[in-house]
C-alpha cells in the first residue's frame, strides 16, 4: 500500500487524494486516512501532540512520520514525543504544516512508508 498525496491544504481544510472527506486536521498512512480529533486525547495546542494522538499512525508500519505544527506553528510538540516516536525506530519530521504536507507528499511519491499527523489552522 502506498500512503495518499495530499491533494490540498488551506486554512482550516485538507483533502486527501481518493478520500471525499474534507478535513480540519488529519492522520494518514499507507492505504488510509481520517480525520485527526483532538478531542480523544484531551490534545491542545499547548502541551501539544502527545503519543497517544501518534499511535494509530505508528501501527500502520511507516517508517518515517511528518508532524504538521500548524499554519502558524501554534501547536507544540514535546520533545517526549519526539523520543516516543523515535524508541519505535520510526524517523519524525516536525515541521509548518505547508512545508510539512510538502516534504510528506515528496516522500509518498518516492514510495517512502511515510505517515503524518497536520493541524491545518493556527
Amino acid at each position: 500500500m502506498t500512503s495518499p498525496e495530499i491533494a490540498s491544504l488551506s486554512w482550516g481544510h485538507m483533502k486527501v487524494k481518493g478520500c471525499s472527506t474534507n478535513y480540519k486536521d488529519c492522520k494518514v498512512w499507507p492505504g488510509g486516512s481520517r480525520a485527526w480529533d483532538w478531542r480523544e486525547t484531551g490534545t491542545d495546542h499547548y502541551p501539544g501532540v502527545q503519543p497517544a494522538d501518534l499511535e494509530e499512525v505508528l501501527k500502520k508500519g511507516v517508517d518515517l512520520l511528518v508532524i504538521g505544527r500548524g499554519m502558524s506553528e501554534a501547536l507544540q510538540v514535546p520533545s517526549t514525543t519526539v523520543d516516543f516516536v523515535k524508541q519505535k525506530g520510526v524517523d519524525v519530521r516536525v515541521l509548518q504544516t505547508e512545508r510539512a504536507v510538502a516534504e510528506y507528499n515528496k516522500l509518498a511519491g518516492q514510495g517512502a512508508k511515510v505517515g503524518g499527523v497536520f493541524h491545518s489552522t493556527c
